[in-house]
């Protein structure tokens, strides 16, 4: 699909985003009812404004394994949400699936691997992102929900679907966002005693927006928080700023300006330019808020 032209405005930022932001894409809406249990209090995200996007319970193997929010013109999520369990076994064979129900409406909840001896169909290629969209582009598939947060195989699994992929920078995949990733995890199995819940999500290039096959939007940003409702009572000093909640914003751009995410400029080489920065949620929702221009709130009651 190609891009929309920017619109033109003075009423003010606000009018100048909601249009950058595909707002006015129509397209059928489901809802969440199916996987509550993935968001804290069974509670999705408030402050969304969710025209053009449509949530998916992401079912496999005939269980849903975790949610997302997805977005039909830009064919990326915007986020999604998972519980986190402690950790265990190898990485999957990367088996890349599809949404059926986003190509046809009356089709299996169940995600589907892409076929590999046939074409996948047309109505499948116009709802949303296949593999040849990423062939030859300079752009991996960033898992939001990732394999390396689930202990069950079947869970791993589910992550292989290009409803919870947006494409993300080699740099920043296997790199800082790689390492943000094991330490959420590494923090979360040592001092939550509970539930963990896990949103993680992308920001657009504001009004300006890349593309991969003119196809799939490129975030300009990564962006992870989570709840831990209940953690050890006797918390280190040095870890009880990161509970109940935590945040962080990493880099998907070299080019990106610092105002959000600063460059470390020792960094190494292969993960210079794409930091990631450690925030509260408080600061987390003031960025999307200002990005998206949504009033964004992950959990509910910011998770007291």
């Amino acid at each position: 699909m190609h891009q929309r032209k920017m619109l033109q405005s003075s009423k003010g930022a606000l009018l100048l985003l909601l249009p950058c932001l595909g707002g006015l894409v129509l397209g059928e809406v489901g809802d969440f009812s199916h996987c509550l249990r993935f968001f804290y209090k069974r509670v999705p995200p408030e402050g969304i404004d969710t025209e053009g996007y449509r949530p998916i319970c992401q079912r496999y193997k005939n269980q849903y394994r975790f949610a997302s929010l997805y977005h039909l013109q830009r064919r990326t999520p915007l986020y999604s949400a998972y519980t986190l369990t402690p950790a265990a076994g190898k990485r999957p064979k990367n088996i890349w699936k599809y949404e059926p129900q986003l190509a046809f409406s009356r089709d299996s909840a169940e995600m589907r691997p892409f076929p590999k001896n046939r074409p996948v169909s047309q109505n499948v290629i116009e709802s949303q992102a296949v593999l040849l969209d990423y062939k030859n582009s300079t752009y991996t598939k960033g898992h939001l929900n990732p394999s390396s947060h689930h202990h069950e195989f079947e869970d791993r699994q589910a992550t292989f679907t290009l409803t919870n992929a947006v494409p993300q920078r080699l740099g920043s995949n296997s790199g800082p966002w790689a390492k943000l990733e094991n330490e959420v995890r590494a923090r979360l199995e040592a001092f939550c005693t509970g539930p963990m819940f896990v949103i993680t999500g992308a920001i657009p290039y504001n009004c300006a927006d890349r593309w991969i096959k003119n196809r799939v939007a490129v975030p300009e940003y990564m962006w992870s928080a989570y709840c831990c409702p209940s953690y050890n009572a006797s918390l280190p000093e040095s870890v009880r700023p990161y509970f109940p909640t935590y945040a962080a914003v990493g880099r998907n751009d070299r080019e990106s300006g610092e105002e959000i995410v600063p460059m470390d400029s020792k960094a190494k080489e292969s993960d210079r330019g794409y930091d990631v920065r450690l925030m509260s949620l408080e600061i987390l929702e003031t960025i999307l808020k200002q990005r998206l221009a949504m009033p964004i709130s992950l959990f509910h009651g910011q998770c007291q």
